[in-house]
């Protein structure tokens, strides 16, 4: 086989989300399944494939080396790699499960499936924050899945939440959004440390809530939203000195001049919005309005709403790489925060 003729066929993208080690894996088993490689065809040299796909030696040999592992390539001491099975076809089957749909939620939905590639099949339920429910389906599938990923926000559950986790095999599971304490062994996790985030977020919105003295979290009871976003919203209060209010109903909470609503619910948004302007009150004047959850019409509404959001995107895409690499690394993907003229 031409060296050219390889390259014509296998390829590394710089901007892919998926590793490029597994961009040249699939690269590979790619063309023996469009018969363009073929058994006992030689492989050019790892330092020929790191040169040609501007990847590094690393990169390549680890890539070689896991088609070596699947069963693909051989390899002679002193002579190279070679094609030694043309007949691998392996199937992921996945079981992701939601909490919800929503917005945000599609966008790791759609990162996720766009990053774990083609040869997958994905089984997708939703159990709306219900424990009962989201039991009652996991102990309902007796399928064979590679793989379990998870959100898990519960109404609630209590300690039957980490027992129910620990009956999956740590080395299928993998956790997206929250991480959840007691569960036993090594397993894959994408998280938002909730606790930290919104504080360091608040850090950073300082000068413009300078100009409010009372911070109000609109927080409803019997959510599945974690009490660390509760903890961390405390203890910014009682640092930086603001008077500090829990909030469970914003149909009935007084609005006054001064305040900054923190909202977590998309229909609390609304319904806030709606009380402030009937107060004739100004947004980002004489209220503040701070949301949760980057979405496309927050930038646009009130000429922007401020808001404290993880990157979405980015967490269905590690979520994917967990399993592709078969990783069990827990990786906390931070929040960012995006002023507005809300603030």
């Amino acid at each position: 086989m031409k060296l050219n003729d390889f390259f014509s066929y296998i390829q590394v993208d710089g901007y892919s989300a998926i590793p490029k080690y597994l961009q040249l894996t699939k690269s590979v088993l790619a063309a023996i399944q469009l018969g363009k490689l073929k058994k006992n065809d030689t492989l050019p040299s790892i330092n020929e494939v790191s040169y040609e796909l501007e990847i590094s030696r690393d990169t390549a040999e680890k890539g070689y080396k896991h088609l070596k592992n699947l069963g693909i390539l051989g390899s002679i001491p002193g002579k190279g790699y070679y094609i030694l099975n043309e007949t691998y076809n392996q199937r992921l089957k996945i079981c992701l499960m939601f909490n919800k749909l929503s917005n945000h939620k599609k966008i790791i939905y759609d990162a996720f499936v766009d990053a774990i590639g083609d040869n997958v099949a994905i089984d997708f339920y939703i159990y709306n924050n219900d424990f009962s429910q989201f039991k009652d389906l996991l102990t309902a599938k007796n399928e064979q899945y590679s793989h379990y990923v998870i959100i898990p926000h519960f109404i609630e559950a209590g300690a039957e939440e980490y027992e129910l986790l620990n009956s999956i095999p740590k080395n299928k599971l993998i956790l997206m959004d929250k991480l959840i304490s007691g569960i036993d062994g090594e397993f894959g996790c994408v998280y938002e440390n909730f606790e930290k985030d919104i504080f360091q977020a608040l850090e950073k919105a300082l000068e413009p809530l300078h100009k409010y003295h009372t911070l109000k979290l609109i927080f409803p009871e019997n959510s599945y939203f974690p009490d660390e976003i509760k903890n961390g919203f405390a203890k910014f209060c009682s640092d930086y000195g603001f008077q500090q209010k829990i909030v469970t109903d914003i149909q009935r909470e007084p609005i006054n001049e001064g305040e900054v609503f923190i909202n977590l619910r998309e229909d609390d948004l609304v319904v806030l919005i709606e009380r402030i302007k009937m107060l004739r009150l100004k947004i980002g004047r004489d209220v503040g309005l701070i949301s949760y959850n980057e979405t496309p019409w927050k930038k646009i509404i009130l000429n922007g709403i401020t808001t404290i959001s993880t990157d979405f995107q980015k967490m269905g895409q590690i979520a994917a790489n967990l399993i592709l690499e078969n990783s069990r690394k827990q990786v906390e993907i931070p929040f960012y925060l995006t002023l507005r003229d809300s603030l």
